[in-house]
């Protein structure tokens, strides 16, 4: 299923501008202020009240590892980079950097509109790939917890489909979802397993 894309309105948008002071930076904050945002500009380095903005612009030409106050590649917004050198070393920085878009200099009266949206789309797709990622990672952990909680369960001398009944039969005792159930036995293998209502009995 195709992820929808978002044309955002970017009015009231926040927009930091990382670049030493240049005429790019002038003809930046003019077409940005023209779309409707509020700009701010830094160097040599993001100050903290940069965080809360929504797009970050950055001078790839000139920029550094340690720039960022966040570990590299790894950005809170949409990082769109300036490039005026195209030499293969300066933009494989800028992707390491975690740039989503690129802006090319001399930076004239439009171009940052595009740069936006598509800095925001690329960002938008990374976080929701990233938290598929996560999720499928833990549906992953959650289903080995379950198969090791039934081999433990088993090692008790019973049938694995015993054991998985069993499981199951604990995590209605507990009132707890069937992974907790597993979360609880794996927890406990190196102590006294509870018992249940039919082993107590038994």
């Amino acid at each position: 299923m195709r992820r929808p894309i978002r044309i955002q309105n970017l009015g009231g948008a926040r927009a930091a501008i990382l670049h030493r002071p240049h005429a790019t930076v002038q003809a930046l904050t003019r077409q940005l202020a023209a779309i409707g945002l509020e700009v701010t500009q830094f160097w040599p380095e993001l100050g903290p009240e940069a965080l809360g903005a929504d797009f970050v612009f950055f001078d790839a030409d000139m920029g550094h590892d340690g720039m960022f106050p966040w570990p590299p590649g790894a950005p809170p917004m949409p990082m769109i980079a300036l490039i005026g050198s195209e030499a293969p070393g300066r933009i494989e920085w800028s992707l390491r950097a975690g740039a989503h878009a690129q802006l090319l200099k001399p930076v004239g009266d439009h171009g940052a509109y595009s740069a936006l949206l598509i800095a925001r789309d690329a960002f938008d797709a990374q976080h929701a790939l990233s938290a598929e990622i996560d999720e499928l990672r833990q549906r992953l952990d959650r289903r080995q917890t379950v198969v090791r909680a039934v081999t433990l369960l088993a090692a008790r001398g019973k049938s694995e489909e015993a054991a998985y009944a069993q499981l199951r039969q604990m995590a209605m005792s507990w009132r707890v979802t069937f992974e907790e159930a597993a979360e609880r036995i794996v927890a406990g293998s190196r102590g006294p397993m509870p018992l249940t209502r039919e082993e107590g009995d038994g």
